[in-house]
């Protein structure tokens, strides 16, 4: 009998779920973005959030990376 993985922590994501998801809006590959919480699209300009391990793929719950704080 072969264990499970260990189990993910609150703050992390798995990775294999990081390999088939992508950019709702440019439909890019996204990287993870481990201390904000968020899901990166370098091509829209987006961030995701990441809200209890689950990614937040909607377009207006992401942050406007192109907008200066």
């Amino acid at each position: 009998m072969s264990e499970d993985p260990s189990p993910l922590g609150p703050d992390e994501i798995d990775p294999r779920l990081l390999e088939i998801l992508v950019c709702p809006v440019s439909r890019t590959a996204l990287r993870y973005d481990r201390e904000r919480q968020e899901l990166i699209s370098d091509k829209a300009g987006l961030a995701f959030p990441i809200r209890n391990g689950v990614p937040i793929m909607l377009p207006d719950e992401a942050r406007d990376l192109t907008v200066t704080p």
